[in-house]
């Protein structure tokens, strides 16, 4: 269950050191997307209707803890203005008397960001002093940089054990929804991964096969474990080396969590956009040909999973969804995820980059429950790590 501490419980008119995500896409000081601008809104209008200053601290790039002047936030106070509606103040550093006069010099409900908490070489190393530093500069901690969490810094971390904390809008609707998903879920639980590699999501598959009731693996590493099975998979993408892991891991997961693998797939002798292709079953698969999707009767027995499954967790697509003809069987699940989610029959949660991406590719990323952007930290708790910066938060 998630005991951490809401904005609502935060006190009135105090200065709220908040850290947020706004590690945003930039180019020629331009801001392409601004939707980790748009996440932080909520978060920042709940502390101005309790008449707090806010204190917003963030990180952009790796300037590895020097003063980068094409790293500086400077550009994202006047996008950020405009979309809140009222001024957003910048000061130059995330610590310094010149800071600590800006905040100063703030209405009650008022706006001040910070200069990128990475120009401090001690964020990263989360050092103690620079943490207090910060600290010294507001009266509570309000953590909305869920994607930020998987890291101990200073400003994800280390002011939490110093100003009493609290979970900011954005963070707490990732930790429940997360909750809902795998902590607490309603069950039947189904969980999807997809990708190229068992070695990378090697501690996911052991966590999620101890917690769901069926798990579907699809992408390149689902040509790992049907090679392991025996299968003669041509030149398809594969990780051999991990052919005992996979076995392993099918063994672990007997009498806990059926695997579901693919019964047929798509082939193709190139990688390559409209490349031609065909479908053909598990024991038709030649020397010169590549799996780059799952075939019809694989995505009719995920469909059938997914309609007696009360919650589905997703990372990862199945083929090689950005070349046609072999997004098909990622965008064919990933519209029946939707719909049920859609009619309220299916809790729906998906996160990583690429599944991102590919449920975008679908046109249904809007209507999937909840869809997290976090990256590195929606899989490390999927792989069920304790995050810094979540644990930092619980009461």
């Amino acid at each position: 269950m998630n005991t951490f501490r809401r904005i609502e419980q935060a006190p009135d008119n105090v200065t709220a050191l908040v850290r947020v995500d706004f590690n945003v896409p930039m180019q020629d000081g331009k801001i392409t997307d601004d939707t980790r601008l748009r996440a932080a809104l909520p978060t920042i209008k709940a502390l101005q209707s309790k008449r707090c200053k806010i204190v917003l601290l963030a990180h952009f790039d790796r300037p590895k803890g020097k003063v980068v002047p094409e790293m500086s936030l400077m550009p994202v106070a006047d996008p950020l203005s405009k979309l809140l509606g009222s001024p957003v103040a910048f000061a130059g550093d995330c610590v310094s008397d010149a800071a600590k006069g800006a905040i100063d010099a703030l209405p009650a409900g008022g706006v001040i960001l910070l200069e990128n908490t990475r120009f401090h070489a001690g964020e990263e190393k989360n050092d103690p002093e620079l943490a207090k530093q910060m600290a010294a500069l507001g009266q509570i901690y309000v953590n909305d940089a869920f994607s930020a969490a998987h890291r101990a810094h200073a400003s994800t971390e280390g002011i939490a054990h110093i100003l009493p904390a609290y979970a900011g809008k954005q963070m707490e609707r990732e930790l429940d929804h997360l909750d809902a998903a795998l902590g607490n879920p309603k069950r039947p639980v189904l969980g999807i991964v997809g990708g190229a590699k068992v070695s990378t999501k090697l501690d996911l598959l052991q966590n999620l096969i101890g917690k769901l009731d069926k798990l579907a693996i699809g992408g390149g590493m689902a040509n790992t474990f049907l090679y392991a099975q025996g299968v003669e998979i041509g030149g398809s993408l594969a990780e051999k080396d991990m052919a005992d892991t996979a076995r392993q891991i099918m063994e672990a997961a007997k009498g806990k969590c059926e695997l579901l693998l693919p019964l047929d797939v798509v082939v193709a002798k190139e990688v390559k956009p409209h490349a031609e292709a065909r479908m053909c079953g598990l024991d038709e698969i030649q020397p010169d040909e590549k799996i780059l999707d799952v075939g019809e009767r694989t995505i009719r027995y995920l469909r059938e999973a997914m309609k007696h499954s009360h919650t589905v967790i997703w990372n990862g697509p199945l083929g090689v969804f950005e070349m046609p003809p072999f997004d098909q069987g990622t965008v064919l699940a990933a519209q029946e995820a939707a719909e049920l989610a859609k009619s309220g029959k299916l809790i729906a949660v998906a996160g990583g980059g690429d599944t991102v991406a590919a449920l975008n590719h679908a046109g249904v990323a809007s209507d999937f429950s909840f869809i997290s952007t976090a990256g590195g930290a929606f899989l490390e708790w999927m792989e069920g790590k304790a995050l810094p910066g979540v644990e930092a938060l619980r009461t």
